[in-house]
């Protein structure tokens, strides 16, 4: 079958190429197009009957712009990969872009074979990313999630987490004295991982000896977790609480302690880090350390990249809090709304 062409719509239609050009490229509807409304509809009316979809190659190297964005996702089960892609394909749908994701795969050498208007990296951790993303962008619009690299070229985007890890660590210990710890095998064996030595100053505020057999690590994936925290919880000495160092590990603990016929938080309390909206949503709502409103705002940010190719590279942050919820309300700490904001004691 010989796919339809702008000549095959134009002919159908009774128009000329360059009107069908026009009405396809959605240019009709400011003033002095000289294009009815009549003849637009004529136009889509027989680019349907005919099946004809637009040469995006083509259109590509005539317009210079593909509609198409990318995104860079390191694990896509992870609920924070989740909420990134369902945010931005409904901020990016209605302008006529398709995102299309990456995922799984080292996107260093994957960008130099794809052609998108913008590519958002969710993960820039080697030492030498920082020069290799600048020698991308030469060619391809980057937004990159980091909290060390600086705007080279790239627009970065930064979770300014302050001190909140303490302050998750800080709420457990105010109410347990035997906390453990869930994470990756990666941020024990690296020195200066912030989210683990979190878990290891926060013992030490509180006057709490360290156990190696509260220290539960996985591979990265979601079932390791899982398997992690079911061997945690079935110790002849289990914690009462859990400091999770994602939210994805957060939520494996909870399968893992309501397979264990455990109740969270009265015979567990558990916190996460990240503030997804599938922690908050579950039952029992994750208590979690995170920005707000990231995912809808990161989307609009991405969209405004794609449409403003020409603007200068910028940081945009999001500042972090405590949200407490009903995995770890604190009995010690206060009265909780379970919207994620702690009042003062009394």
């Amino acid at each position: 079958m010989v796919r339809p062409t702008i000549k095959t719509v134009a002919a159908q239609a009774g128009v000329s190429t360059a009107t069908v050009s026009y009405v396809l490229a959605g240019r009709t509807k400011g003033k002095g197009s000289g294009i009815s409304e009549a003849t637009a509809q004529r136009v889509h009316a027989a680019a349907t009957a005919l099946g004809y979809r637009p040469n995006q190659a083509a259109r590509t190297i005539r317009t210079g712009k593909s509609n198409l964005m990318m995104l860079s996702l390191t694990m896509l089960s992870d609920p924070w990969s989740l909420a990134v892609s369902k945010a931005v394909g409904a901020a990016v749908g209605p302008a006529g872009i398709t995102p299309m994701i990456l995922a799984d795969t080292d996107w260093r050498t994957a960008i130099r074979r794809q052609n998108a208007d913008v590519i958002f990296v969710d993960a820039a951790e080697r030492d030498d990313d920082g020069d290799t993303l600048a020698k991308l962008a030469v060619a391809n619009k980057l937004v990159v999630f980091s909290e060390t690299l600086e705007p080279n070229g790239f627009d970065v985007i930064r979770s300014t987490a302050g001190d909140t890890f303490n302050q998750a660590m800080d709420h457990l210990t105010a109410d347990h004295d035997k906390v453990a710890v869930l994470t990756t095998a990666t941020s024990v064996s690296v020195p200066g991982s912030v989210r683990y030595g979190a878990y290891l100053d926060g013992l030490k505020r509180a006057g709490l000896e360290f156990r190696a057999d509260y220290v539960a690590t996985f591979d990265g994936e979601e079932m390791g977790a899982y398997e992690a925290a079911v061997a945690l919880l079935q110790q002849p000495d289990p914690p009462t609480a859990i400091y999770a160092t994602s939210d994805f590990a957060a939520m494996a603990a909870i399968h893992a302690a309501q397979r264990l016929r455990l109740n969270v938080p009265e015979d567990v309390a558990v916190t996460g880090v990240g503030n997804t909206p599938q922690g908050e949503l579950m039952s029992p709502s994750l208590s979690t350390v995170g920005p707000v409103d990231f995912f809808d705002r990161l989307a609009e940010f991405l969209l405004h990249r794609a449409t403003h190719p020409t603007a200068p590279p910028q940081i945009l942050e999001f500042p972090w809090q405590l949200f407490l919820r009903e995995s770890a309300p604190g009995r010690a700490t206060g009265e909780i709304d379970f919207q994620g904001q702690k009042e003062d004691a009394l």
